[in-house]
């Protein structure tokens, strides 16, 4: 297995920076009688193993090897062996030496195990990077651990970087740190170191680590710039885009896209054509009649990029298309319009037909609104009057 690309010193780092990692060495010689290779050193800043032995051997092998991980042997002339400092090596899990003599049955083998309480250490620790720089880390406590325990978070991005706490946890309802957030990460070639150990008045608590290269946890950002130019010729429309932010990666030949094409009234429809690698495509199969809709989200290729998909672009819609959903409210007013005049029409109908089927009735005199005397006679007074012609008759008496 290939995990050469940082430092194995870190186990040094760790163990002199941090809360004390509570582990010890345990060796076992082969010989019954005593093994001659005795008082195993091992210098973590140095990555050198150390022994003394009571017999001059002329070749010794040295081996050095983590659990669910390769191995590394290396053959000495003295009891001296040195291992290159550029291995990632988690130390939760425990480190194991081997120092054998050739062609002899003599050989010692240690151990470098963890202390603590069996169940005490987190679990599912996970890390992502997000918005290019920043990143959240959460654990789940150790499903034995007390309860008063309290977890501490440490990280190293590159070797040349200073140990730091975490300095914004997430915690949990009862006040316990289950994650933590980090602001200006950027992601560098090497392998970044994270440790978390812990703290409690009932026992002593298992410690966690892990490298992790950060670039695989990433989370792309969508694509920049997405425009799509359409026109009549054969070609049809033409798509460009830029390639994601990231915190340490320019190159554009490093990304595939992925192009969702659907139509807008008719989402199950959706195109997807195999990933592209240039930051260009042609829609071929555009009706200017119809409107689409559009996303792309990218991964990485063949580069330290995440090979995962990104976020998708924000949705963008092209093409004419044809809004019948206005010819549908003008058609809906006018069969109103239309259902309303008729109705009326109808009522008018039938209302004059009543009439003409019933007699006009008198109704009876209404003595509270009769016309009182004065009235009547004003009324005659303002009768027209008929001419007449007075005739005068003489009479005279004859005595």
């Amino acid at each position: 297995m290939f995990y050469t690309l940082g430092l194995i010193c870190v186990i040094w780092w760790c163990t002199m920076l941090f809360h004390p990692l509570h582990a010890d060495i345990q060796c076992m010689g082969s010989e019954a009688q005593g093994s001659p290779i005795t008082n195993v050193k091992m210098n973590w800043r140095k990555m050198e193993l150390s022994w003394d032995s009571s017999k001059n051997f002329s070749k010794y092998k040295c081996t050095i090897m983590v659990r669910d991980m390769g191995s590394m042997p290396k053959e000495v002339n003295s009891p001296l062996c040195r291992f290159p400092v550029e291995l990632y090596m988690p130390l939760h899990k425990g480190v194991f030496f081997s120092i054998e003599v050739p062609n002899t049955n003599i050989s010692k083998t240690c151990t470098f195990i963890p202390g603590g309480m069996n169940g005490s250490a987190i679990e599912n620790f996970s890390c992502m990077i997000y918005n290019i720089s920043f990143m959240n880390c959460t654990w789940r406590a150790g499903r034995d651990a007390p309860g008063d325990t309290q977890y501490f978070l440490y990280w190293k991005n590159t070797r040349y970087d200073d140990a730091m706490e975490c300095e914004l946890y997430i915690k949990d309802e009862n006040g316990r740190n289950t994650g933590c957030r980090f602001q200006n990460v950027k992601i560098e070639a090497e392998e970044a170191y994270f440790l978390v150990n812990g703290s409690s008045k009932d026992s002593l608590i298992q410690f966690y680590d892990e490298y992790i290269e950060l670039y695989k946890i990433e989370i792309l950002t969508p694509p920049l710039n997405v425009t799509v130019n359409c026109t009549r010729d054969p070609a049809g429309c033409i798509i460009t885009w830029q390639p994601p932010l990231t915190s340490h990666m320019e190159n554009v030949n490093c990304f595939a896209y992925e192009i969702s094409i659907q139509k807008k009234n008719e989402p199950k429809e959706e195109k997807k054509d195999p990933p592209v690698r240039n930051n260009r495509y042609e829609f071929q199969n555009y009706n200017e009649e119809k409107k689409y809709i559009l996303k792309i989200r990218a991964s990485g290729k063949n580069c330290p990029v995440s090979s995962e998909w990104g976020e998708w672009s924000e949705p963008i819609e092209f093409g004419q298309g044809k809004d019948y959903f206005i010819f549908v409210i003008l058609f809906l007013i006018a069969l109103g319009t239309i259902s309303v005049t008729l109705l009326q029409y109808c009522l008018f109908k039938r209302y004059c037909s009543f009439k003409s089927m019933f007699t006009h009735i008198p109704q009876p005199r209404d003595k509270l609104n009769a016309s009182t005397d004065e009235d009547i006679q004003t009324e005659y007074v303002h009768l027209p009057r008929k001419s007449c012609t007075e005739e005068i008759t003489m009479v005279e008496e004859m005595t």
